[in-house]
């Protein structure tokens, strides 16, 4: 008699060395969340190693430690014995960033996003539709068009009409200014979730695909608390939040004086926050207040928005939080901009915004 399946009860292998490509993932993880101080992250990815036995007698943490030093992702002062990450280990925190929110993309020569403009356009796709007036001769798939035929009138006498035909539908291309504005008040931090790093991965992300997928766009980054200042993409693994409220008048601010000056024809703004406006800057002095929402600082976050939509730059408010009346006044400030709005978790902000700058393109015809 032949024997069936046995079920036992599942006994994991004993664990193995991950070597030096699985601790460099958790590594450049782990360095992200501590905002790129090297002897913390070690630390950490100790104690991991302590509780999960990630290495072996042969291979220890010391001995990843040297190869991150030999392979160029760490480097040391001579002087002082201060360890740092390299411009290396900056750009694989993006690249591993990308592959965690956005999939792994393959690199393009050209950086060009697909617009809902049809017809005559840039690139060929995969999509088909019917022949219009004024499609060209070498849009018409010949293939679909006579099965068309065949189908419609037969086999018997073959003949193809205007009704038979499918065209390949083309798409227009066209380049993007971006600035993402990423909430760095203390409230990223409070209430034990950390929502610092999950915005820090997703702009990385960000900037990783538009350098590779989108090279003719333009992606600047904009950090606010009581005040609003620019950074590069390289400092985005050491960024940190600070004890500040939410100025986000001088965000705004900030990201309308960039896009000014950019000469694309499409421009955007995506803004990551988990509060409220509390805060804004007159003369050399602060105005603030941090309980409920402030009718004076309010009307002045408005009244910007109303700005970025007259000079036609939408604004997408990702809201790392539900509380009710945030969500009428994010919900009045979109209406105002006639942008978007969207009450994400931590886990889905990387795939909405995603999803947002390719939708959000738009090509002046």
């Amino acid at each position: 008699m032949a024997v069936g399946f046995r079920f036992t009860d599942y006994i994991p292998p004993q664990s193995q060395n991950p070597g030096f490509g699985s601790l460099l993932k958790i590594f450049l993880q782990l360095i992200t969340i501590t905002s790129g101080d090297v002897g913390e992250a070690l630390s950490w990815l100790s104690s991991l190693d302590k509780q999960y036995k990630m290495t072996s007698d042969e291979y220890g943490i010391g001995d990843f430690i040297q190869d991150l030093k030999e392979k160029g992702y760490l480097s040391e002062d001579a002087g002082s014995g201060e360890i740092k990450i390299t411009p290396k280990s900056e750009q694989n925190i993006r690249k591993s960033a990308l592959e965690e929110i956005f999939g792994k993309l393959k690199k393009s020569g050209k950086g060009n996003h697909n617009t809902p403009h049809t017809g005559i356009g840039d690139e060929t796709s995969t999509d088909r539709r019917e022949f219009r007036f004024g499609d060209s001769v070498e849009q018409i798939a010949m293939t679909d068009s006579i099965r068309n035929a065949q189908v419609n009138h037969g086999l018997g006498e073959f003949y193809l009409t205007e009704k038979d035909l499918e065209v390949t539908e083309t798409e227009h291309k066209t380049q993007s200014s971006t600035v993402l504005m990423i909430d760095i008040s203390h409230s990223m931090i409070l209430y034990g979730e950390d929502r610092i790093t999950p915005a820090k991965k997703v702009a990385m992300a960000l900037a990783e695909l538009v350098t590779q997928k989108y090279p003719k766009d333009t992606l600047d980054i904009i950090v606010f608390g009581n005040d609003a200042w620019q950074i590069n993409v390289k400092d985005l693994p050491y960024l940190n939040v600070g004890p500040y409220h939410t100025n986000t008048v001088a965000g705004l601010e900030l990201a309308m004086d960039i896009l000014r000056k950019r000469k694309t024809p499409n421009k955007q703004i995506f803004m990551i926050t988990d509060g409220k406006p509390t805060c804004l800057k007159e003369g050399t002095k602060y105005y603030k207040n941090s309980f409920g929402l402030d009718r004076k600082v309010v009307n002045k976050t408005l009244n910007l928005a109303a700005q970025c939509r007259r000079i036609k730059i939408p604004v997408t408010t990702f809201m790392i939080a539900t509380d009710p009346y945030l969500k009428q006044f994010v919900e009045e400030f979109t209406a105002v901009n006639q942008g978007k709005a969207y009450f994400s978790s931590l886990q889905g902000l990387g795939h909405l915004i995603f999803e947002d700058y390719k939708q959000n393109r738009r090509k002046n015809l």
